[in-house]
């Protein structure tokens, strides 16, 4: 176990994040935000704001800055603010203030007078069922031979279960609200912003500033949470940028925490109804999961599918997925910590926890019956799966043995266990990375790369050292850079797995390059066979020579090369994902039905584990935030569109008192056919399947059924 490398600048208050670089001559950027939910900006007073004393600019859609709308192939458009004068939602940005100090723009904001056009909003999601329209997303049905229908496979089924499951809607909430300090120097940009992908928003920028992305330095070595709400430029970096540039000063803009509730995206709300058949032995026929999610009016984000979970989790001839969508005027949905997975899996294994009860099965007993060795219909197995050896690891260190089917009393307590399946898809991004090797016998590994908080920073040394035969304090990891080699996004834990695999790739090019720099007439070891070990390189006859020596042997300060790595043949080969078993424990109080998680289990199959204490750190993160949806969080949206609880201290996550005993396991099965490293995804699965265990457990208490996250106080009430 290898200490974090960047844990003594973090805890020491040295890690310097995006908002915490102060340049000389830097002035400041504030956000007006919209009071209306649906409509337009008919006016705008700038007066009293632009004769507030320091203010240097005032900037609304009728004096805004020509700025582009920034594409991805991928992920589609960027929002990019002040374009127009469309309203979508309560709080979305439409002006910005620039003074010389925060206070001074904060309150020439302040001054704005704004007029609208307002129009009636749709801003609930229960209302507006009946509106929902077809996702872009298509449908997956797969039939055994002489089924006709879903319907028909469900009532040929001697057991069925139907119910339907709501999720919240939620905001990320990061610890480093969204900021930016935009700088330009002779004609060049360089932007202080956490972000979740340093070249991605050097594009973006580039794009919606129109220069060329060669003029543009984004940089965010420390990214003070992310989970997907940093994926995107957010508003501060565009309107930081735009303003620096016309203003000719260093500009630095931050959200107040009562803005990231609305000015950012979050997570979607969906409704989800799941139907399942089975034989009387728990064996599925049939299983039908039909969603709906909210998304912004402009449709500019689907969640991905959460019924994915039903489309590859379970073995079943019968199968039947299907999303809609449910536009609202609310603020914009995004990615967020296992988008799709994590709702899902609360209506999922829910529903197969019902179907345990009816039954009479064991919980874990009906999950291992219906184990799939591939996604339904489809030919591809997964690569490697140990979910079974989750399981059983899982039942035996927390004691499911001794669960009773109705649970048990502790005083005024009632106590049940649940437990719930993890899974999330294995996924690589292309990454490359450069490795410079130095005469001093050193190396420095290099990636634009971003770590919110992973511990990929960590990983790259000690993948780097593994790769390079060299010790790991010889190896420096540099990335959040976008003058770095592309390393992608850190998003659909994809980090340690991209990252590390084009390292790799870039210490074969490395010792390639030095063997052949060996070898060459005039060189130490010219015309011998070399070889390549410990640092060193070794020739014919038992002479050996450190790199760094053969570097100052040649005259060379330093070897640079690049290596890359992209999912291939693989995909065409396996299906790919990361498994495991969550176990929760909760008592809920007789009288006052408080409840309280006392204890939480994972065992998570995710591959190679390289390092184990942020890994553990990760699932750890990953489980409370699991608990934080089943119990706590909701972003609640009043009728006129504003956010009811947009800040911390009404919108609910969990503190310490709230965290039980939490433990985590690592089957660590390095997965090869997945990348050469055989690490998996593991940040996001910790928060898979939580919600639905704590529901589980909860009903395993009291025997309450209550399928909507959060669970409160009043769903328990008889």
């Amino acid at each position: 176990m290898t200490a974090r490398l960047d844990g003594p600048l973090k805890v020491t208050g040295r890690a310097k994040y995006g908002a915490d670089h102060n340049l000389p001559g830097t002035v400041y950027g504030f956000l007006v935000l919209s009071t209306i939910a649906n409509g337009e900006v008919e006016a705008m007073d700038v007066t009293a704001a632009k004769a507030a004393p320091g203010v240097l600019g005032v900037y609304t859609p009728f004096d805004s800055f020509d700025l582009k709308t920034p594409q991805s192939p991928v992920l589609g458009e960027t929002w990019v603010p002040l374009q127009d004068r469309a309203v979508a939602f309560w709080g979305q940005p439409i002006g910005f203030v620039v003074a010389e100090t925060f206070e001074q723009a904060r309150y020439a904001a302040g001054l704005v007078e704004v007029t609208y056009l307002e129009r009636p909003a749709l801003t609930s999601f229960e209302e507006g069922l009946d509106a929902a329209e077809p996702s872009p997303r298509e449908d997956e049905v797969v039939l055994a031979d002489g089924v006709e229908s879903i319907e028909d496979a469900i009532a040929s089924s001697p057991v069925v279960v139907d119910a339907t499951y709501r999720t919240a809607a939620q905001n990320h909430a990061a610890m480093e609200p969204h900021s930016a300090v935009a700088v330009w120097e002779d004609g060049e940009l360089t932007v202080h912003s956490g972000s979740q992908s340093s070249s991605m928003q050097a594009n973006e920028l580039a794009t919606a500033l129109d220069v060329d992305v060669s003029k543009v330095h984004a940089v965010n070595p420390y990214v003070g949470g992310a989970f997907g709400g940093k994926g995107r430029t957010a508003t501060p970096a565009f309107l930081a940028a735009a303003a620096a540039r016309l203003l000719d000063r260093p500009v630095k803009a931050a959200l107040t925490r009562e803005q990231v509730f609305t000015a950012t995206a979050g997570r979607a709300a969906t409704r989800q109804s799941i139907t399942l058949g089975a034989e009387r032995d728990g064996t599925l026929i049939a299983l039908r999961h039909d969603s709906v999610c909210t998304t912004d009016i402009d449709r500019s984000f689907v969640e991905p599918t959460s019924h994915a979970t039903s489309a590859e989790w379970y073995a079943t001839p019968n199968l039947a997925v299907s999303q809609k969508i449910m536009p609202l005027n609310v603020p914009k949905t995004t990615f967020m910590r296992a988008p799709g997975e994590a709702p899902g899996s609360f209506a999922l294994e829910s529903a197969i926890d019902e179907l345990a009860v009816e039954l009479g099965v064991d919980p874990i007993e009906l999950r291992r019956r219906n184990n799939s060795a591939a996604p339904p219909g489809k030919d591809l197995q997964w690569s490697s799966k140990h979910l079974d050896e989750c399981f059983s690891l899982g039942a035996r260190e927390f004691g499911w043995a001794d669960r009773a089917p109705s649970g048990r009393t502790e005083g005024d307590w009632q106590v049940g266990m649940g437990v719930a399946t993890a899974m999330f898809p294995a996924l690589r991004f292309p990454a490359q990375v450069e490795i410079r090797l130095g005469d001093d016998d050193t190396a420095v590994v290099s990636t634009s790369g971003a770590d919110p908080g992973t511990g990929l920073l960590t990983v790259m040394a000690m993948v780097g050292a593994e790769s390079l035969d060299i010790p790991p304090e010889r190896v420096t990891p540099r990335l959040g850079d976008s003058a770095f080699p592309e390393g992608g996004m850190s998003g659909g834990s994809t980090g340690t797995a991209s990252t590390s695999t084009a390292i790799m790739a870039a210490a074969t090019e490395a010792t390639d390059a030095l063997l052949a720099l060996a070898t060459r007439p005039g060189a130490p070891f010219a015309g011998e066979e070399v070889s390549y070990a410990d640092g060193r390189i070794f020739g014919e006859e038992g002479r050996t020579m450190a790199f760094g020596e053969l570097l100052r042997e040649l005259g060379r300060e330093s070897l640079t090369v690049t290596g890359s790595s992209a999912p291939g043949e693989e995909l065409t080969k396996h299906s790919f994902s990361s498994f495991g078993a969550q176990f929760v424990e909760v008592k809920v109080h007789r009288w006052t039905r408080e409840i309280r998680v006392s204890r939480m289990l994972g065992v998570f199959d995710s591959g190679r584990i390289i390092n184990p204490q942020p890994a553990r750190s990760q699932a750890v993160g990953g489980m409370i935030w699991g608990l934080s949806a089943a119990l706590h969080e909701e972003l609640a949206i009043e009728d006129s569109g504003r956010t009811a609880n947009g800040d911390l201290a009404s919108y609910l996550v969990p503190v310490n008192a709230d965290i039980p005993d939490v433990d985590v396991h690592f089957v660590n099965y390095p997965d090869t056919l997945h990348n050469s490293v055989g690490a998996k995804g593991l940040g996001e699965i910790g928060t898979v399947g939580v919600a639905a265990a704590v529901a589980n457990a909860v009903y395993n208490a009291t025997g309450i059924r209550v399928r909507k996250t959060p669970i409160t106080i009043e769903d328990l009430l008889d």
